[in-house]
């Protein structure tokens, strides 16, 4: 890294050559009415698209049984992909680069999502404890239910699922894939220990909680191409019950995985992407020393771009550049308030405050795209 890099430092990544590394992180926010993306979500990523800016859309369903909340957008019909056409030409059109995250949520579910009213699937038949709640399709909290494990046969099914939204992904006009191996999701059940209980080939030791992500990333880099991917990964979050007993240990083994997987392919995926420890879904959390240590050494450890996120502000975000502990850093919250981010942070302008109740309603403009910009400088 050069010397002196700021949030607003010019940096290549992959093909792509950004203007700043304020990045757009994937953000869940229900406004995909029944599924299929509208012109809100259009109007929403150009808004926060500035040239040589890079984004990356919210979870997008790979499968008719991947979603766990409602109005979420898939990637897995002609239809969907139409529609994400327009997004990703209103993001173009702004001089952005956009890439499209492929989300499977696993057992974080309800029949009430699932074709014909099923159990959601996972790595496990054990359900998330009643310390997290799901949510309705009318907004009321209710408990977890009982998974179902996948058999060894299905786990195949389903790599080909992400394959074939990564695709789907680029033939909608998308720049490339960020799959989402983070927070507790489908991915994640498979390699956290606290979850994975398996006795197959997917289970027990560090190598087999690790071959669902690798097959996974394989089949989705040789679908569209290595340097079109990125992977987003969480070892020491504990979200939906997502806690591994060697989180160090665990984020090591899938770098040093994926380190062995771009030296065989002569070929880096475009980043890597790690959620910092002390990240809440409620409010960010202070760093203790256990967290700096734990992302010095996956970012010391990852032989390629390192992306993170979770709780950033302008202040740690121009740090954590500085001090080389990352080279780009992806914003959410303050993104969903302030449109014009990249702006207000190169001005070190005020912030508007987020109001957290609109955060997943449905409505397409309150809480959506009716946050202010700076005026005209």
């Amino acid at each position: 890294m050069a010397a002196n890099s700021t949030l607003f430092s010019p940096y290549k990544m992959a093909r792509f050559n950004l203007s700043h590394r304020v990045v757009l992180a994937p953000m869940t926010r229900c406004r995909a009415l029944n599924g299929i993306p509208n012109a809100a979500l259009a109007e929403y990523y150009a808004q926060r698209s500035t040239p040589g800016g890079f984004l990356i859309s919210e979870g997008t369903l790979i499968s008719p049984t991947a979603p766990g909340y409602a109005h979420l957008p898939g990637i897995y019909t002609d239809e969907q992909v139409e529609a994400w056409r327009n997004v990703v030409d209103a993001v173009h059109a702004k001089g952005s680069i956009i890439f499209c995250q492929l989300w499977h949520v696993g057992r974080a579910s309800h029949p009430v999502y699932q074709p014909g009213g099923v159990a959601p699937i996972s790595s496990t038949s054990n359900p998330i404890s009643e310390k997290w709640k799901i949510f309705m399709p009318d907004g009321s909290p209710s408990v977890f239910p009982e998974p179902r494990a996948l058999t060894t046969a299905e786990i195949s099914e389903v790599v080909q699922d992400y394959r074939q939204s990564a695709i789907n992904a680029i033939r909608a006009g998308f720049d490339g894939v960020e799959i989402h191996g983070a927070h507790g999701y489908l991915i994640d059940q498979f390699l956290k220990d606290a979850i994975n209980d398996r006795t197959d080939e997917y289970g027990g030791s560090l190598e087999n909680r690790c071959r669902f992500l690798m097959q996974v990333v394989e089949a989705v880099a040789s679908a569209i191409g290595v340097e079109r991917v990125g992977l987003r990964i969480s070892p020491a979050t504990d979200n939906m019950d997502a806690v591994d007993s060697d989180p160090l240990g665990l984020g090591l083994a899938v770098i040093e995985r994926l380190n062995k997987f771009q030296k065989e392919k002569g070929t880096k995926l475009t980043y890597l992407h790690v959620t910092q420890p002390r990240f809440t879904f409620e409010e960010p959390l202070s760093r203790n020393e256990e967290d700096r240590v734990y992302m010095e050494k996956w970012r010391k450890g990852y032989e390629g771009t390192f992306m993170c996120s979770g709780g950033f502000t302008r202040e740690s975000g121009m740090e954590a550049v500085a001090q080389s502990h990352a080279d780009l850093v992806s914003f959410g919250r303050l993104f969903i308030s302030n449109p014009d981010l990249v702006s207000r942070f190169k001005l070190n302008a005020p912030l508007t405050k987020y109001d957290r109740n609109t955060f997943y309603t449905h409505d397409l403009v309150i809480g959506y795209t009716d946050y202010p910009f700076l005026p005209a400088q």
